[in-house]
């Protein structure tokens, strides 16, 4: 009875989680209609005041939960610029997100989010020496031919899309070494850029091109909120997160381009042409061999005898 239990209590768990971390993503997926409606401010309005809104959420958030002294204690150097770092990140990270997606290209951010999990990988080996198992090189020569064709049907590099990749996989891996809770970290991030975040809002405002306060009173409510926007769908994943396999999130993580894909193309009529269905297609095959792959290797090493396991170890 009490292993019954425990399963049905963990079965439970694991299904909380799902939905967590599946609004979480759905959430990030829709992000391109808020966004939208503030296409009254210019994107380095928007980014300064989601970064400004965000670390004036989450601090209260912090303090609410008297977990802002766990932060101050653990301070060092180290971390310090650690999050300096993963805050200039994010900040340009957001930038390019909301201009791309006020300028038309949504679609672009989508491919940006699709890719990133590869360039996650090409980072890992990079910076960190990890080793990929040899059927990982394919998905990743893949999504690089169907960058490649992208960049020749379309006349240039995809640059919204490698910027957005990139910097969210660097971040990525600045986040891998960094020891704070997500929640606390994303605090010290926003705090590492708040200071040229106000100093450049409060110039907008002297200089009179502030759309804060001066244009539309729905485009000043959604800027003041797009601290709490950020924060929830994060909350979300940093609770469901740690009871769903990695496997498991690894699909779900595309939950959120597929939602930006559809509005780009459903929503905002983007042009979606034959070239382009092309560039994506390939991308798309990557990304399910590279899915198959990781599932495949986390069902060997889960569910080979104990003996075998040991014995493989160095092939897995």
């Amino acid at each position: 009875m009490i292993a019954s239990n425990g399963w049905l209590e963990s079965d439970a768990a694991m299904k909380k989680g799902l939905i967590y971390v599946f609004v979480a993503y759905a959430l990030w997926g829709f992000f391109p209609i808020y966004f939208k409606f503030l296409h009254e401010a210019p994107a380095l309005q928007i980014m300064a005041h989601r970064v400004t809104w965000s670390f004036i959420f989450l601090s209260l958030l912090v303090v609410l939960r008297k977990e802002f002294h766990q932060i101050i204690r653990s301070f060092t150097k180290k971390i310090i610029l650690t999050y300096a770092i993963a805050g200039v990140l994010l900040a340009i990270n957001w930038l390019t997100y909301v201009w791309g997606v006020n300028a038309g290209f949504i679609v672009e951010t989508s491919l940006g989010y699709f890719i990133n999990p590869l360039v996650s990988v090409i980072l890992g080996v990079v910076f960190l020496k990890e080793k990929l198992r040899s059927f990982q090189w394919l998905p990743v020569a893949l999504a690089s031919i169907g960058v490649i064709y992208l960049a020749i049907e379309h006349g240039s590099l995809p640059w919204i899309a490698l910027v957005l990749a990139f910097t969210f996989g660097t971040y990525g891996l600045f986040k891998k070494i960094a020891p704070l809770p997500s929640i606390h970290g994303l605090t010290v991030e926003t705090g590492a850029v708040l200071l040229p975040a106000i100093i450049f809002l409060i110039v907008v405002e002297v200089n009179g091109t502030a759309a804060f306060g001066h244009t539309s009173a729905t485009t000043t409510f959604l800027l003041a909120l797009s601290g709490i926007i950020t924060a929830i769908p994060l909350i979300f994943f940093a609770s469901g997160a740690p009871l769903v396999p990695l496997t498991t999130i690894g699909i779900l993580q595309y939950i959120a381009p597929t939602i930006q894909f559809l509005i780009g193309v459903f929503i905002y009529d983007e042009p979606f042409t034959r070239g382009r269905f092309i560039g994506f297609s390939i991308v798309w095959i990557a990304l399910i061999i590279f899915t198959i792959e990781g599932f495949s290797h986390h069902y060997r090493v889960n569910h080979l005898p104990k003996s075998v396991k040991i014995e493989n170890a160095g092939n897995l």
